[in-house]
């Protein structure tokens, strides 16, 4: 299974291409918005999101509301593209007042693109490079999840810190229910209310200073069958697949899964979990690892935390270099957030889904729902014969 998205910023539209999803699966329309909605609130963001309001229209793939088995094709409009059709024209000759944009950002795509693809104008290598293309991972993604909760896997994402205010563990529901309630309620997506508070004042305080802050998200899946991955081929390990689908996310510096960098810091008495065998089932005290073990899935809950770097669009930015001139300038400004870390969870949260929705079909196959049903049911009785 894979997919190929396509569009720019203030392009007509953002366009997903799926192949490899299988047929019969009844999907919903206003899930995928739903995801896409969540994508674009969160405490801290920009303009852009009271101009767009991000839906889905499937173009091809589906019929009476049911996947094909043959390739899905998706788009999202971008509203803000009317005022944006002279530069981001596709066929018209560029207007003689067009202004490029020669002072690329630190921290942003802007040069490296730039020289890469021997552009002129960073205009180019912004518009692909933008965050704003994260709607084709979310969209993606919440048709994943869809898949995934048909065969009883769930996942949600949380925002574990921001600008180095944290969530207590100790002030996180237990209750899978209570927990997904807690974050949907916060506009910061954090289970923890004091922490919320303090993630807010830190956020406001950047937003005074004209700069921006980053911060952690975490992501649990739950449900997950005893050996999706691998641990035969280093391009098959789940872990490393899930590393890198994060890592593909806009800003994102660091992924860890369980303890993650903590367990570097720890005997080995202190991270690894006992293995028990108790009603018929192995289990585990404690989850140090994550849910994965050698590249491969051990049953227990997926736990892995991304941290985002701070946006590199500043209000007061920082010096940069006229590409043209080579005169020492302020880097150029574009309409951004001061802080997405909340949306970066819930982008989080998709990918992580197309992942292990691609992991679990790779383990088990099928055509349709109904043919990965039964071989789910035959593996999870030679599983319980275990």
């Amino acid at each position: 299974m894979r997919y190929l998205s396509s569009g720019e910023s203030h392009g007509p539209q953002l366009t997903i291409v799926i192949e490899g999803f299988p047929s019969n699966l009844k999907v919903s329309r206003s899930a995928i918005d739903a995801a896409l909605r969540q994508r674009q609130m969160g405490y801290g963001r920009g303009y852009r999101q009271k101009i767009e309001t991000d839906t889905v229209e499937v173009t091809s793939g589906l019929r009476f509301g049911k996947t094909l088995g043959s390739p899905i094709t998706m788009h999202v409009v971008n509203r803000d593209f009317a005022h944006w059709t002279d530069r981001m024209s596709v066929w018209d000759e560029e207007p003689e007042n067009n202004k490029h944009v020669v002072r690329p950002r630190p921290g942003h795509a802007d040069l490296a693109g730039a020289i890469k693809y021997d552009h002129e104008d960073v205009r180019n290598v912004l518009e692909r490079a933008s965050a704003r293309n994260t709607a084709t991972m979310v969209a993606a993604g919440a048709l994943a999840k869809q898949l995934l909760l048909h065969f009883g896997i769930r996942l949600h994402a949380h925002v574990v810190e921001i600008g180095g205010e944290a969530v207590a563990d100790d002030r996180v529901p237990r209750d899978w229910d209570e927990w997904v309630q807690a974050t949907e309620t916060s506009d910061v997506r954090a289970a923890d209310p004091d922490a919320a508070v303090r993630m807010k004042q830190k956020i406001d305080e950047a937003k005074e200073c004209g700069d921006t802050v980053g911060g952690v998200f975490e992501v649990v899946v739950v449900g997950c069958p005893i050996g999706l991955g691998s641990y035969v081929h280093p391009d098959r390990k789940l872990d490393g697949r899930l590393a890198g689908a994060l890592m593909s996310i806009q800003a994102i510096k660091g992924v860890e899964i369980g303890l993650g960098f903590e367990a570097a810091r720890r005997f080995g008495s202190e991270v690894h979990d006992p293995i028990h065998y108790e009603n018929g089932q192995y289990t585990r005290p404690s989850n140090g690892a994550g849910g994965l073990e050698g590249g491969v899935t051990n049953g227990q809950p997926i736990v892995i935390r991304a941290a985002m770097k701070p946006i590199s669009t500043l209000y007061k930015p920082l010096s940069s270099v006229n590409m043209e001139t080579k005169a020492l300038e302020p880097a150029s400004v574009e309409r951004s957030d001061y802080c997405a870390v909340p949306a970066a969870s819930v982008v989080g949260e998709n990918v992580v889904a197309w992942i292990i929705a691609d992991a679990l079909l790779e383990k088990f196959g099928g055509d349709s729902v109904e043919q990965i049903e039964e071989r789910i049911l035959l593996y999870q009785d030679r599983v319980n014969k275990r």
